[in-house]
């Protein structure tokens, strides 16, 4: 199966699960379907597609990894939904689309992205997995969303549009605002299976490390490179609001020397854990290679 055709099967699964789960009745209906908007709005599932590979090359079941691969795309959609609002990036368009406050109004894309953050959590506490396992699953989501992680970078991020950054600093923003849930996904995965085990848990961190800050700098090249119809974005976005980023700090040409480190960086970690390895090395050439 190409690398493809298995994140098509993950996204489809996580998809099925999410779409039974958050399915049930409300006082506010229209919230819900904010919360769905925010959810199925065509993203690439990267992080519950991380969560089912890290489960995968460690022998565990995939339906101990549902939970998990659901609430990780809570958080991360919430997330999105949060910094589309104009008091954040200010954006218009997420993946072709209106974003949440313009489909429906800043206060209910607020509230929605609010309901997810909740709800991802309630499913995690709610697993069929050991208490101590979902004890591990709660604190690697939450310390990876909040103020050590995903959230840190986004604050950074905001209180630095328009100054220049050291490679250090912009490192360190990028390993918080998407590194973060990244590392989570796969320390997910790594608690969901059966075979794990503290050495395969360092090699996927700094697996983890290399994707993650590969996705961004791609994300920072496809802004400059890519168009607006297959980013489903404005394409030139963080230019025009002059937003830190690898291009701006290193050249384009350096940003896309930068990524191809990350890269092989990346596919030389997997390639440790040998032929069950393959798929995470796979993983690597999609995320570097997309072109949205």
């Amino acid at each position: 199966m190409s690398i493809q055709q298995l994140i098509r099967t993950y996204q489809k699964r996580v998809d099925q699960q999410l779409q039974a789960k958050l399915s049930h009745s409300s006082i506010e209906p229209t919230l819900q379907e904010a919360m769905r908007y925010g959810l199925f709005n065509g993203g690439k599932r990267v992080r519950p597609v991380l969560v089912y590979l890290v489960n995968q090359l460690l022998d565990g079941r995939l339906e101990d990894a549902d939970d998990a691969a659901c609430a990780i795309e809570c958080i991360h959609s919430y997330s999105l939904v949060h910094d589309d609002l104009p008091a954040m990036d200010d954006d218009d368009l997420r993946r072709g689309k209106p974003t949440c406050h313009i489909a429906f109004d800043e206060a209910t894309a607020i509230l929605a992205g609010d309901g997810l953050q909740s709800y991802a959590f309630e499913l995690l506490s709610q697993s069929a997995l050991a208490p101590q396992t979902r004890l591990d699953l709660i604190r690697t989501l939450a310390q990876a969303a909040g103020d050590r992680g995903m959230v840190a970078g986004q604050a950074f991020d905001l209180r630095h549009v328009g100054q220049s950054l050291t490679l250090e600093q912009l490192e360190a923003m990028h390993n918080r605002k998407t590194g973060a849930l990244i590392n989570a996904a796969i320390e997910m995965g790594y608690y969901s299976a059966p075979a794990a085990s503290p050495d395969s848990l360092a090699a996927l961190r700094r697996f983890g490390d290399a994707i993650g800050l590969a996705f961004q700098v791609k994300d920072d090249i496809l802004d400059i490179e890519g168009d607006t119809e297959t980013l489903g974005k404005p394409q030139g976005s963080d230019l025009e609001q002059n937003k830190p980023t690898y291009p701006a700090l290193l050249g384009l040409t350096g940003a896309k020397e930068k990524l191809a480190e990350l890269h092989q960086e990346a596919r030389s970690i997997a390639q440790s854990f040998g032929p069950k390895g393959s798929d995470l090395a796979l993983l690597a050439d999609y995320i570097v290679n997309r072109d949205h």
